[in-house]
């Protein structure tokens, strides 16, 4: 069982930036492969990045590719999102997730359904 809880949400303003962490509870958090997810408002939750257990993959949708940043601390059971240059179409409520991969031969993981355990996630408003 994996317990996560976002933090760093909030207000900002057009081209500016936010970095989101997610704390993993449990001694085996290099076993599982992380994602950030987000939903806005009247919109389905949607893929936004993922990294593989070691951190040597990341992969990211392209409506954030070259502004989000995916890493992750396993010493500290912490995942990151770094977002640059946010715009406010990337306001929505993100979400950490997790997916146990010790045994598992990919390295991203883009749908929702692959991920086992969420965190209640963390709102960015990006005003104009």
């Amino acid at each position: 069982q994996v317990q996560l809880v976002e933090s760093g949400g909030g207000l900002v303003q057009a081209g500016g930036s936010l970095r989101l962490s997610c704390v993993a509870s449990g001694r085996t958090f290099n076993n599982y492969a992380m994602g950030w997810f987000r939903q806005a408002p009247g919109k389905n939750r949607e893929f936004v990045a993922s990294i593989s257990r070691t951190g040597g993959n990341t992969y990211y949708a392209d409506s954030v590719k070259g502004r989000f940043t995916i890493s992750r601390d396993n010493a500290k059971n912490t995942v990151y999102l770094h977002m640059n240059s946010l715009k406010p179409e990337d306001t929505a409520v993100y979400y950490c997730a997790a997916r146990n991969a010790l045994y598992s031969g990919k390295y991203h993981y883009t749908n929702d359904r692959e991920y086992a355990y969420w965190g209640q996630g963390t709102q960015v408003t990006v005003s104009s």
